[in-house]
């Protein structure tokens, strides 16, 4: 069993994009939803797929379980999701010896842009890129299962504060 350990932040600019790579497109849906847990299947460039199931811990460290499954299971799966299907491209860049992870929503959740970083501790202290924004570790609000199950009226319901510089 893998321990998922990560801080989330919402991203203030566009200045992390020199130093992204390509990034993957990514398609997000949950087939069971709880408050502590969730199951769910992902669709990376229409071409992988992995089932996930988190169980939670507290608000930074959950149990993690993944598997790789054939893509033809993860769209049936994705046909029976619970809200909406996430759709986000995801783009890793290395900062300070840690690699983040930018998503960069479409969708239901256009505009919005969060970055995570996965740690191997609970009390590791990444160096936080300039472009960093709010942290939003812990709030509900910017979890995959509450935006799959609660779609974006506005970007003003996430307090965005977005510029390209």
């Amino acid at each position: 069993m893998a321990k998922e350990i990560e801080r989330k932040f919402l991203v203030a600019s566009e200045r992390w994009r020199g130093a992204a790579d390509r990034g993957t497109r990514l398609l997000q849906a949950y087939v069971v939803t709880m408050d502590d847990r969730s199951a769910r299947v992902r669709l990376m460039n229409d071409e992988r797929a992995k089932l996930t199931i988190k169980i939670s811990n507290g608000s930074m460290t959950r149990d993690e379980f993944e598997y790789d499954i054939p893509v033809a299971d993860a769209k049936e799966m994705m046909s029976k999701a619970i809200g909406l299907v996430i759709e986000k491209t995801r783009y890793e860049v290395k900062h300070g010896g840690f690699v983040w992870e930018v998503d960069v929503y479409g969708g239901a959740h256009e505009a919005l842009v969060i970055a995570e970083v996965e740690l191997n501790a609970e009390g590791d202290t990444p160096e936080l890129p300039s472009w960093l924004g709010a942290e939003v570790t812990g709030d509900p609000r910017y979890s995959n299962q509450f935006l799959a199950t609660n779609p974006l009226a506005s970007r003003d319901d996430h307090e965005l504060s977005y510029s390209p510089f």
